[in-house]
């Protein structure tokens, strides 16, 4: 009798499908694909997301904590978009305490759980900066 679940047995035959076809992808990890993506200079991110398109909207700062809002009411499930808006939000301009507040905020909308998996993410990318900065 297997211990495992339906879920466990799918992601094991996933994880040897894929060395099969790449022994590379065995030690694949998103942490590490995300080091790969830059991160956009604050006005890089007004000129596609903000000031460039209307002089008078949303900056990229507001935009990115928004998004950090949406991405918290639903639960924070996509581990690496949730993490780099955190780094394009810090990058922005927006503060630790800003972008906690709004991720704290979200938790009257979508729950501790939700907000308590956002916060981690988010702590985990400013951690990381902090070390980057010393």
């Amino acid at each position: 009798m297997n211990d495992k679940t339906p879920f466990e047995l799918m992601m094991q035959q996933a994880q040897e499908m894929a060395k099969a076809f790449n022994p590379a992808l065995e030690t694949f990890s998103p942490k590490g694909f995300e080091a790969l993506w830059p991160t956009m200079p604050k006005e890089i991110m007004e000129m596609a997301f903000g000031k460039g398109i209307s002089k008078d909207g949303l900056d990229a700062k507001t935009r990115l904590l928004l998004t950090i809002a949406g991405q918290t009411m639903q639960g924070a499930q996509a581990d690496t978009p949730f993490r780099m808006t955190v780094r394009h939000a810090l990058e922005a301009g927006a503060t630790k305490d800003e972008i906690a507040e709004t991720i704290a905020q979200m938790s009257m909308f979508a729950g501790i759980p939700a907000m308590t998996r956002a916060m981690d993410l988010a702590r985990e990318v400013m951690e990381d900066k902090k070390d980057s900065e010393t």
